[in-house]
C-alpha cells in the first residue's frame, strides 16, 4: 500500500489492513481501498489525487462528545438543549446541544443495573392464536407478555424486529432488511383492537371478518396476510377523520402511497418521483398510512403496558436491525446520511469463506458527524418510544463495517470506522432517557475492545452456550455457565442457528446437506456436530444436571448462567428441530415462515413449556445483578 494513500485511507477511517478470523494480518487490495474512498466523496483515483486530497483543509469534528461531569474546555457559549445558555468552561447536562456550528452530545457514564429475570426470545409472526389473522399480532404480544408474567414468572420479551416494511407485494419476509427502522409494520396490527373497528356498524364489522386469511397454513404466508389486512383497514378507514401527518411521518406516509403506485424501490421511480423535494403522492392515501402508523403505536404501547401491568422487572425488548433496504423509505428521505451505492457484510470467515454481502447501505461516518447524528439518535428514539430495551444486531457496527464497493464480490472490501464514543453516547443517552435496557449483540469475530466498551457503560453483551468456550486454549474446552460474564444476555442458540432439539438431532447439518451448502465431505460435519454433543453432554455431567430430557436439561444448564439475563425461545421449550433462519439461503429454506407447532392458546399449557419455565424461573431471583468478577469477553 502507497504510504500517501494509507495515510489518506486512516484520516478517512478506511481500514488498509485487519485482523482476519484467524487473527492474522490480511491486506486490503489499494483498489479497494481507492472504491471506498470515492464512496465518501474522496478522489484517489490518481497519485496527484491522493496528494491534492491529503492537502486539503481537514474539517473540525462535527460533534463533541462528552460524558456526565465532564467539563468543556475553551471559551464561547453552548446552547442547551432546553433553551438555556451557558459560558465556558462548563459542565454541561445530558442532552444535545450546540456550541457554533456544532452538536455537543453529554451522555451518562453508565445505564441503571438490570434485574435479574428469565424471559422469552419471540419469533413474533410465528405465535398464531385465536384472535391472530395467519400469523402472530401485537395483540398476540400482549397476551405474551400478560400470561409469561402471571404463569410462568417470565420477566422480559425479546422481540424480533418489527420495523417497517414497503407496503407492496411480495411483501419483505425477512424482519432484518426493513424499509425504515424509523417506523412500525402495520402487517403486526391486530384488527379486532383498531377502536374503528370497536366503533363500526355490524355490516362493516362483519366485511372485515369475512376477509380474515386461514390461521392454520403450514407456512406463514405473508402476501395473504397483508392483502386480507390493508383490504379491512381500508374499510375502516372509511370511518375515521382525516389528519394531516407532519415531519417525518409525513415522508414515511408518502414514500408509502407512492410505493403503491411504482414498487417498492425507489430507485426505480420515475425520476420526478425519486427525490422527495419533487415527489408528489396522493393525499388519501398518505393520510391512510400515517394513520397505520398511529395504530401501531397505540397496539405496541398496548403490549408494554401488559408487560407493566404484568409485573415484568425488564419487559419489552425490540430487535434493531443493523440497516435498512437500500430502496426503501429511509435511504428516499435522508439518503445523504447513507453510502447508497455500497452494501455492508462481512469479511471471509471459517462460517463463509467468501465472506456476506447483507444487501444493506451503510451510514456515512461523516455525514452523520456533520449532521450531529440525527439520523441515529431517530433510529434508537422511534424504538425506544414502545419499549423497554432495545437489542442491537451487530452492536460491532457502531464501530466498524464491512463495506463491499459496487460490483465486487463480499470478500473484496474493507472495514470503514465509526465514531464509537459519538454513537454509543446517542446509544446510552436515548436509553437513559427511556429508562431502558440495552443488549449488544457481539457474537462471531468481534474485537474484544468491543465487549470491554459495552459493560463499561452499562450496555449486556451476548452469551450464547453453542459459543461459550476458552478460544485461547487448546481445544477451546467449554465454559461452564457459573463463570459466563454477569453483564449479558444469555441464551443457548439464537434465530440463526439450531435449536436444541435441532441441534440434538444434527438437524442443521442435515438441512444444510441438502442444500449443498458445504464446500467439504458432509461425514466430517456430522462427525463435527456429534463431537459437539458429546462435549455438550459431558459437560451435563460436571454440572450434576439430570440428563433424562435432554431439552429441559439444557435449560436447567442455562439456569447456572451468571448472566443477569437468561433467554430461551418457544421453539427451544417446545422441542422444534427447525430453525426459524437459515443464514446463506434465501428460497432455500422457509426463512420466518415457521409457525409455532402449537397455537399461542396451548401454548401456556404445554408441559414441556412449563418444565422449561420451571428450571429457568427457579435459577432467576428478581432484584439487582450480582457483582461483575472477572467478565470474558
Amino acid at each position: 500500500m502507497d504510504d500517501e494513500l494509507a495515510a489518506l485511507a486512516e484520516a478517512h477511517g478506511v481500514a488498509t489492513y485487519y485482523e482476519d478470523a484467524g487473527q492474522r494480518r490480511a491486506d486490503v487490495d489499494p483498489d479497494v481501498v481507492v472504491a471506498v474512498l470515492a464512496q465518501l466523496d474522496v478522489d484517489a483515483s490518481t497519485p496527484e489525487a491522493v496528494r491534492r486530497a491529503l492537502a486539503a483543509p481537514a474539517r473540525p469534528p462535527g460533534t463533541v462528545v462528552l460524558r456526565e461531569g465532564d467539563v468543556l474546555e475553551g471559551t464561547g457559549t453552548v446552547d442547551l438543549e432546553d433553551g438555556g445558555r451557558l459560558e465556558l468552561p462548563a459542565a454541561l447536562p445530558l442532552g444535545y446541544h450546540r456550541l457554533g456550528d456544532r452538536t455537543v452530545i453529554v451522555a451518562p457514564r453508565k445505564l441503571r443495573p438490570v434485574p435479574r429475570s428469565w424471559g422469552w426470545m419471540l419469533q413474533l409472526y410465528a405465535m398464531r392464536s385465536a384472535g391472530s389473522w395467519g400469523m402472530g399480532d401485537y395483540g398476540d404480544l400482549a397476551t405474551l407478555a400478560r400470561r409469561s408474567a402471571a404463569e410462568l414468572g417470565a420477566g422480559v420479551l425479546l422481540v424480533n424486529p418489527v420495523q417497517a416494511i414497503s407496503p407492496t407485494s411480495p411483501v419483505e419476509r425477512s424482519p432484518y432488511s426493513p424499509s425504515s427502522r424509523r417506523f412500525a409494520n402495520p402487517l403486526y396490527l391486530r384488527l379486532s383492537d383498531v377502536p374503528a373497528y370497536a366503533s363500526a356498524d355490524p355490516e362493516t364489522r362483519a366485511e372485515v371478518d369475512a376477509l380474515r386469511p386461514p390461521n392454520d397454513t403450514e407456512l406463514i404466508d405473508y402476501d395473504a396476510v397483508w392483502s386480507a389486512k390493508v383490504k379491512a383497514l381500508e374499510l375502516l378507514w372509511r370511518h375515521e377523520g382525516r389528519r394531516e401527518p407532519q415531519g417525518d411521518l409525513l415522508d414515511f406516509a408518502r414514500f408509502c402511497a407512492l410505493a403503491e403506485v411504482h414498487g417498492p424501490d425507489w430507485r426505480e421511480w420515475p425520476p420526478e418521483q425519486r427525490d422527495p423535494a419533487t415527489a408528489t403522492a396522493d393525499p388519501e392515501r398518505v393520510a391512510f398510512h400515517a394513520w397505520l402508523q398511529e395504530l401501531c403505536e397505540q397496539q405496541l404501547d398496548a403490549a408494554r403496558r401488559a408487560a407493566h401491568d404484568a409485573g415484568m422487572p425488564v419487559g419489552v425488548v425490540h430487535d434493531l436491525p443493523v440497516g435498512v433496504n437500500p430502496g426503501g423509505a429511509d435511504t428516499w428521505a435522508v439518503r445523504d446520511a447513507f453510502a447508497a451505492d455500497v452494501t455492508v457484510g462481512a469479511p471471509p470467515d471459517a462460517f463463509s469463506g467468501l465472506g456476506q454481502d447483507w444487501g444493506l447501505p451503510p451510514w456515512r461516518p461523516d455525514r452523520l458527524a456533520e449532521q450531529g447524528y440525527e439520523p441515529f439518535r431517530a433510529v434508537v428514539r422511534s424504538v425506544l418510544r414502545h419499549a423497554d430495551g432495545i437489542r442491537i444486531d451487530h452492536v460491532a457496527g457502531l464501530w466498524r463495517l464491512w463495506w463491499i464497493p459496487p460490483g465486487e464480490p463480499p470478500k473484496r472490501g474493507t472495514y470503514v470506522h465509526y465514531d464509537e464514543d459519538a454513537m454509543l453516547a446517542v446509544l446510552t443517552l436515548e436509553a437513559h432517557r427511556a429508562q431502558a435496557v440495552v443488549v449488544g449483540e457481539d457474537l462471531g469475530t468481534i474485537e474484544p475492545r468491543v465487549t470491554a466498551s459495552l459493560h463499561e457503560h452499562g450496555i449486556l453483551s451476548s452469551a450464547v452456550l453453542w459459543f461459550q468456550r476458552e478460544y485461547d486454549l487448546p481445544d477451546h474446552p467449554l465454559i461452564p455457565p457459573e463463570k459466563w460474564t454477569a453483564s449479558a444476555m444469555a441464551s443457548i442458540s439464537t434465530h440463526d442457528l439450531p435449536t436444541v432439539a435441532g441441534f440434538l438431532a444434527a438437524e442443521h447439518v442435515r438441512v444444510r446437506a441438502e442444500l449443498d451448502r458445504f464446500e467439504g465431505p458432509v461425514e466430517g460435519e456430522f462427525r463435527a456436530a456429534e463431537r459437539e454433543r458429546g462435549e455438550l453432554l459431558e459437560l451435563l455431567k460436571q454440572e450434576g444436571v439430570d440428563a433424562d430430557d435432554l431439552v429441559t436439561a439444557f435449560h436447567a444448564l442455562l439456569a447456572k448462567a451468571r448472566s443477569v439475563l437468561v433467554l430461551t425461545s418457544p421453539q427451544d421449550a417446545l422441542g422444534e428441530t427447525r430453525q426459524p433462519n437459515l443464514p446463506g439461503t434465501t428460497d432455500q429454506y422457509p426463512n420466518w415462515r415457521i409457525p409455532l407447532p402449537v397455537g399461542l392458546d396451548d401454548l401456556f399449557a404445554d408441559p414441556r413449556v412449563r418444565r422449561v419455565a420451571a428450571v429457568l424461573a427457579e435459577g432467576r431471583a428478581p432484584g439487582e445483578p450480582r457483582a461483575e468478577d472477572g467478565a470474558r469477553p
